[in-house]
């Protein structure tokens, strides 16, 4: 049990070492920021997939049967919905990301995923979905076979499941129909937005720009937010211009925080959490019932039978304490190196990072998944 316990925490001990060093690196503007109007949309729409072996939506998914008399009524045949006896139809929900300057005509994967109570998609095929965004137009056509990442197979009672056979993908499946107009020509400013808000980093990102730049084009409207001016010899290529933002680098700061996962017992630690003076007291009961069978028979020729005579046993054993005391200004690698030294496990660790945010001592933000 020590071991395992060692194990956890050597392992938050490793991770805690290996953002230290990489937290040091510059990173590219493009990688923290993005300019404002350059972004994906999202795009919607309802379908229908057919040609499934019998694994589609049931009679109590009564709208994918209504929109398969729909879809024959626009056919020129007319038939009513409850009239309608077929497993392989399934009705499903289709998304996908339209990228920013992509023109018409050209492909992009669509995902699939079933709405009703099909079991598997498992070789079915879209009909033609149309694709809209928020603003209710649509933008891309959507049509083809389906590529499940699981399967399903059934037989009597007996059912064998891998992955997950109601999502599936088309790739190069959707047709972009119609374009986001974003228009570069003629610009004189744009606005780079930070993925997250920090002061420091609008600071830094506004003098590595006009560092590169050379001149004086950038500044910060807020913690989020620059404005930067394209400067003359550029109005005509602003495309070499955002290049050259994007690709300047500098050392991105962030607030200390550690995040804590209970569910799954993980642990990330920033480089700049510091806790104040404090104790910390670490035990552990362990407790261990068990239950053995004896045999009692009589002696020979005496009075009585042979029966079986359950003995319980109940072991309560309390390891001693262990403390430990870190000074004011403890580092990641101190906290996590202490933490080891008294066996505490990654779970352990999260309920003693709880406690230590709760006295006061922990400078940092704590954030529980």
């Amino acid at each position: 049990m020590k071991h395992a316990r060692n194990t956890g925490s050597l392992l938050v001990l490793t991770l805690a070492f290996l953002m230290a060093p990489l937290s040091m690196g510059a990173s590219r503007i493009k990688d923290i920021a993005s300019f404002a109007g350059v972004r994906e949309n999202q795009l919607f729409g309802y379908g229908l997939v057919v040609g499934l072996n019998g694994t589609g939506d049931s009679r109590q998914t009564f709208f994918s049967t209504q929109t398969l008399a729909n879809m024959l009524e626009r056919s020129g045949i007319t038939i009513a919905a409850d009239q309608i006896r077929v497993k392989n139809i399934a009705a499903v929900m289709v998304t996908a990301v339209l990228p920013p300057f992509i023109r018409s005509g050209s492909d992009i994967d669509v995902t699939v995923s079933s709405i009703g109570d099909a079991q598997s998609l498992q070789g079915g095929v879209l009909i033609m979905t149309p694709l809209k965004a928020a603003n209710n137009e649509i933008y891309v056509t959507a049509q083809g076979q389906l590529v499940l990442g699981g399967f399903s197979a059934s037989a009597g009672a007996n059912k064998v499941q891998t992955n997950h056979p109601t999502v599936g993908r088309i790739p190069n499946g959707g047709l972009v129909e119609k374009e986001v107009p974003v228009d570069l020509a003629g610009r004189t400013e744009l606005t780079l937005i930070l993925h997250d808000s920090d002061f420091t980093s609008a600071s830094r990102a506004v003098h590595v720009i006009n560092d590169a730049v050379g001149t004086q084009v950038a500044k910060a409207v807020d913690g989020r937010t620059i404005s930067i001016k394209i400067p003359e010899n550029y109005t005509q290529r602003v495309v070499d211009f955002m290049s050259l933002v994007e690709n300047a680098r500098m050392e991105v700061d962030f607030p200390a925080r550690v995040v804590l996962n209970e569910k799954t017992g993980t642990i990330v630690l920033g480089k700049e959490v510091k806790i104040s003076s404090v104790s910390i007291i670490h035990g552990s009961l362990s407790l261990q019932v068990g239950t053995t069978l004896e045999v009692s028979q009589p002696a020979a020729m005496g009075q009585g039978t042979t029966a079986v005579v359950p003995q319980t046993t109940v072991g309560v054993q309390e390891d001693k304490g262990h403390a430990v005391t870190l000074q004011d200004g403890a580092s990641v690698e101190d906290i996590v190196r202490a933490l080891n030294s008294i066996g505490a496990s990654p779970r352990d660790i999260i309920a003693i990072f709880q406690a230590i945010k709760a006295s006061g001592a922990l400078q940092a933000e704590l954030e529980i998944l």
